[in-house]
């Protein structure tokens, strides 16, 4: 194990020292890719709150079972703090609002503006932070959880808007910050089950996969309304995120992201014979992960004409995936250590 943590920890240092490297002679080659990645990370932290909050209010078996691979998810949140610092660094070269002739160019500038964008970073940080230490102390999460979860629909929601949406300060859509809510609680609840799922019996393993499959649906029912909305409409503004989008490679990758983050893991999950297959419930549940990392990048990467290099994305997977792995490593060592220590009146476990 402990080679193990020490090959991880190296390829995670080698790669964020290669990145930074890289992002001093070409920003081009990696701010695009670090956005992209992050937004994709950070839904992972984000939804198992989430999802956490929502089981202290509505109990389930779910809950119980899922909540270890829950708690690792929120654990990773600290590397939230170098993956912000890349995002400020390279903001002035990803978002075209904050330019010196930016704000010339845009009607929204009481909302897009360097002074009020870092206001709201800071209440995001805020917020996650308090809502992350009451989600791993796990005491009277109950009493949080109502205000919890609507101060993290509100501030998870704008997050989106900010770091993705904003790349094109033109484009507005009101569901936006929905279907990124959808995409984080997906995410989360797929890395549980990819955490957890080898230790359901066959009846928790069909409520898995019942869940999955509702939390699928709901987040394609969104994402499809927007694109239905922006096609009846027809708006030449709002046309203009989806063409590059939907053109040449990037189109190819938005048939991928339908038939694999949608249709082909509906199928399996509706058949029932199948929801009771733990390979089955696995193998979708990682394939759901995969997919939204893909979507998160066919957001971000095709706003740049001409397209910025890819090969910062392995620069950016290979940081927050080792940093996110040794985090996790670190709070389940942790967790056992707690669970070893007999326990004395006064506890709180007790």
């Amino acid at each position: 194990m402990n080679r193990a943590w020490h090959g991880v920890l190296v390829v995670s240092v080698l790669a964020l020292v290669v990145t930074v490297a890289v992002a001093i002679r070409a920003p081009h080659a990696v701010f695009p890719a670090w956005l992209a990645v992050c937004a994709a990370w950070i839904g992972w932290p984000l939804g198992s709150m989430a999802l956490l909050l929502a089981h202290a209010l509505s109990g389930g078996r779910w809950g119980e079972l899922l909540r270890p691979g829950l708690r690792a998810g929120v654990a990773t949140l600290p590397l939230g703090i170098p993956a912000l610092v890349g995002v400020l660094w390279g903001a002035g070269y990803l978002y075209p609002w904050i330019r010196p002739d930016g704000q010339a160019r845009i009607t929204n500038g009481f909302y897009l503006n360097g002074p009020f964008a870092l206001g709201r970073v800071v209440i995001y940080v805020l917020a996650w932070g308090c809502l992350g230490v009451f989600c791993l102390r796990g005491r009277d999460l109950g009493r949080v959880a109502p205000g919890g979860l609507i101060v993290l629909a509100f501030t998870f929601g704008f997050a989106a808007i900010d770091l993705t949406e904003s790349l094109d300060p033109h484009f507005s859509s009101s569901a936006y910050g929905l279907i990124a809510s959808a995409g984080a609680v997906l995410l989360a609840f797929a890395m549980a089950v990819l955490f957890e799922g080898i230790r359901a019996n066959a009846a928790e393993l069909r409520d898995l996969a019942r869940l999955l499959l509702g939390l699928t649906v709901l987040w394609a029912y969104l994402d499809f309304m927007q694109f239905l909305i922006v096609w009846q409409s027809n708006l030449p503004v709002e046309a203009a995120w989806y063409a590059p989008r939907l053109r040449g490679g990037w189109g190819a990758v938005a048939i991928a992201i339908a038939g694999l983050h949608f249709l082909l893991p509906f199928v399996l999950l509706l058949l029932p014979p199948l929801q009771a297959r733990r390979r089955v419930v696995v193998l979708v549940a990682g394939l759901l992960v995969s997919m939204e990392i893909v979507r998160n990048l066919w957001l971000v990467l095709p706003t740049w004409t001409p397209p910025v290099p890819l090969w910062g994305v392995p620069l950016s997977l290979a940081f927050l995936g080792g940093g996110s792995a040794l985090l996790v490593l670190w709070h389940r060592g942790r967790e056992r250590a707690v669970s070893s220590c007999p326990m004395q009146p006064g506890d709180a476990r007790v």
